[in-house]
């Protein structure tokens, strides 16, 4: 019980933190840094056909059903194969909701919209559409990341480091403004390690009595 208050109080603390990084950023640095990078992030654009939602969702779809059916057939898989499907199935999960609900609640325009004369605010509640905020990207890798992060301490340094140069790539790119990158790089941390102590949790007493673990 302890352990659940700490990890409650330090996500309220962190979440008001994003929330003011995200505002300052979303006001200050949002339109002037797209419009710093807009000619630069050319040459970084052909990488969403390799490295685009839908190639990041397939690939994870598969390597997540490969250990469901190798979990049917063994009766039993690693501890890291198991870290890796809750991986791909929390990364699956976040990105899904953040595309089919946040984006469309805020509304807001992406970066190529914006240059081309869109306004940089929020359109509550807009329906469906291509929409900026959160980014999906970062969501999709944080939440991923913070999976291992959460069972795998050592890699939290690795990762993080990883998901830096994500969001640089995503900004500098043009793909997404600062406030998106900050915005979804906490929603996938914080569901990726939700998702991480869950399992952690139901794993333990099955590793336990289980002498293949």
């Amino acid at each position: 019980m302890q352990r659940v208050r700490v990890f409650v109080r330090t996500w309220l603390l962190s979440a008001a933190a994003c929330a003011v990084l995200t505002a300052l950023a979303f006001a200050r640095l949002d339109v002037p840094i797209a419009r710093e990078f807009w000619n630069a992030g050319r040459f970084l654009r052909p990488l969403n056909t390799a490295f685009g939602a839908a190639a990041v969702l397939s690939l994870e779809s598969a390597l997540a059903l490969g250990l469901i059916i190798a979990r049917l057939v063994r009766g039993h898989i690693s501890r890291l194969s198991g870290t890796l499907a809750i991986a791909c199935l929390a990364s699956i999960c976040t990105y899904g909701i953040n595309d089919a609900v946040l984006k469309p609640c805020f509304g807001v325009a992406p970066p190529a919209a914006v240059m081309a004369g869109a306004a940089h605010g929020f359109d509550f509640l807009a329906g469906p559409g291509g929409y900026s905020f959160p980014s999906g990207h970062m969501a999709l890798a944080a939440s991923f990341a913070g999976v291992f992060m959460s069972l795998y301490r050592v890699s939290i340094l690795p990762l993080s480091a990883l998901l830096l140069l994500v969001a640089l790539l995503l900004v500098v790119g043009d793909w997404h403004f600062v406030s998106d990158v900050i915005a979804g790089a906490f929603l996938g941390l914080s569901a990726g390690i939700l998702a991480g102590e869950a399992w952690g949790m139901h794993s333990r007493p099955l590793a336990a009595a289980d002498p293949r673990e």
